[in-house]
């Protein structure tokens, strides 16, 4: 795991996050986590650890800046990509992890335990039937839909002022034609990765 963290550790920089030797280690744990229990659950196709790092931990935590308020969900979180490394770093806030698939979220409620975080929940159900007591200050998706199509299934998850993050590669063609949200397209530079990667942030009108 040395490369790994070396990997991280410069992404951490990169991406000027504290690099705080607990974090550090919680998120080689997720890792670890991640290749055990991949090879029965099938929870991501990339297999590499050190790829892992690049393309789960550091293109989650480069979201970190933009993220919104004290109450999270990651929708359609998987393997709890971006929630569990963005709870890692941001322990003040209470994120909700929600996925369909229950051997998905099996393996996040175990992580959960496992990484001891106690700001972390998850929820096995789909986003049109979720229905939680309280709204969201900033819902994220990952590679989940079209724009409107997330802002359609996605509205009633958030509080007045609350916003979406989609995070995508190349910037969606619908980005600037979606009438029921002020959009606002946010590039984002992944250490040690050399696609494009953006993020659409919508304010519901």
């Amino acid at each position: 795991m040395e490369t790994c963290r070396k990997i991280l550790v410069s992404g951490l920089e990169a991406l000027n996050l504290s690099i705080a030797e607990d974090k550090v280690e919680q998120l080689l744990s997720f890792i670890k986590l991640l290749e055990k229990w991949n090879k029965a659950y099938n929870l991501t196709a990339i297999r590499d650890k050190e790829d892992m790092v690049r393309l789960h931990l550091l293109d989650s935590l480069a979201i970190v800046p933009f993220i919104e308020g004290k109450r999270v969900i990651d929708i359609g979180t998987g393997a709890g990509l971006p929630g569990i490394p963005l709870a890692i770093y941001l322990p003040d806030i209470e994120f909700v992890l929600l996925d369909s698939n229950a051997k998905k979220t099996r393996f996040v409620q175990q992580a959960i335990i496992d990484l001891k975080l106690g700001n972390v929940s998850v929820c096995h159900n789909r986003v049109e039937q979720y229905h939680p007591e309280k709204g969201f200050d900033t819902a994220i998706t990952r590679a989940f839909a079209s724009l409107s199509d997330i802002v359609q299934l996605t509205a009633h998850l958030l509080n007045k002022d609350g916003v979406l993050l989609a995070m995508k590669g190349q910037a969606p063609p619908d980005v600037l034609e979606l009438e029921s949200a002020i959009t606002t397209l946010i590039p984002v530079n992944v250490p040690g990765i050399t696609a494009e990667r953006c993020l659409v942030r919508m304010q519901l009108l």
